[in-house]
């Protein structure tokens, strides 16, 4: 690997002692930049072309990138693109488009000028709305990177009570942000909610709701030829059980959240009322 391949595989950026633990020499670091393979971003620190942005911005602010800016580097799910950059500064000025967070009290990410996953999600629970911090906490402790308990333990006092409240929405297993957020949702809807419910004759469903329905949160995938007709077949499979099911998309849980609850309600109402009930066929010409 020689010096542009190193600074690419930590996002175009290094630092000069990065670089010499490396094995990488003065001569051979001063031949890169006398090339133009490399650039001198300030003293002590080196770019290679296509640099990612935020880790750049992050050396000339002598900051760390945090929040919702961070998550990307531990793989957190995040719900929305965000315009301003979210650092952990020492010095605290302004800067146009930056969003300053207070200082970082964990081990930072090893090499990169991003704060410690703990650090990220802390300043995601103060600065973020509820559901995008939920998010990035629940990919962090599906991915067992910590856990509810120690962000807890993190957040004491009356003053935190509101951001606890978020942490004790995380499920113990969720295998998208659908998951979580939906689960949130119809839970606030005061329904009975179970995930990842074996069901026989179907197999495992993402949500079971009121033990009589099944709701489906469909990714990417499920749009795939051979994913639709597996998923026709469940759906078959789960009616002959006698059980309904329903399924929702990134759209409808992200941004529809509202409509997809009512929907689910009226199908609740309409078993209720017997709209689904059972009825006998009887031979003979159908009734007028």
């Amino acid at each position: 690997m020689d010096i542009v391949e190193f600074l690419r595989s930590r996002h175009g950026v290094a630092t000069t002692k990065s670089l010499y633990t490396a094995g990488f020499s003065r001569r051979a670091l001063a031949k890169a930049v006398g090339s133009g393979r490399v650039a001198r971003l300030h003293r002590g620190v080196y770019v290679s072309k296509g640099a990612d942005p935020d880790v750049v911005a992050a050396f000339r602010a002598n900051g760390k990138l945090t929040c919702v800016s961070g998550a990307r580097f531990y793989g957190l799910w995040t719900l929305h693109d965000v315009a301003d950059l979210h650092l952990s500064c020492g010095t605290g000025l302004a800067r146009r488009h930056i969003v300053h967070h207070g200082q970082c009290i964990h081990p930072d990410h090893p090499y990169l000028p991003v704060a410690g996953v703990a650090d990220v999600l802390l300043h995601a629970l103060r600065c973020r709305p509820e559901l995008e911090a939920l998010v990035m906490v629940q990919g962090a402790v599906s991915q067992a990177l910590l856990g509810p308990d120690f962000l807890r333990s993190k957040l004491p006092g009356n003053r935190n009570g509101r951001l606890r409240a978020i942490v004790d929405l995380v499920l113990p297993r969720a295998d998208s942000l659908l998951e979580v957020l939906a689960h949130t949702h119809f839970t606030r809807a005061g329904l009975k909610v179970q995930m990842h419910v074996d069901v026989p004759g179907v197999g495992e469903v993402d949500c079971l709701i009121e033990d009589c329905l099944i709701v489906e949160l469909d990714g990417e995938t499920h749009f795939e030829a051979k994913q639709v007709k597996k998923d026709h077949y469940r759906d078959n499979a789960s009616i002959r059980g006698g059980r309904l099911s329903l399924h929702y998309y990134y759209a409808d849980v992200v941004y529809h959240p509202q409509r997809m609850v009512d929907e689910v309600l009226e199908v609740l109402a309409n078993r209720e009322a017997g709209r689904f009930g059972p009825f006998r066929y009887i031979a003979g010409p159908p009734p007028s």
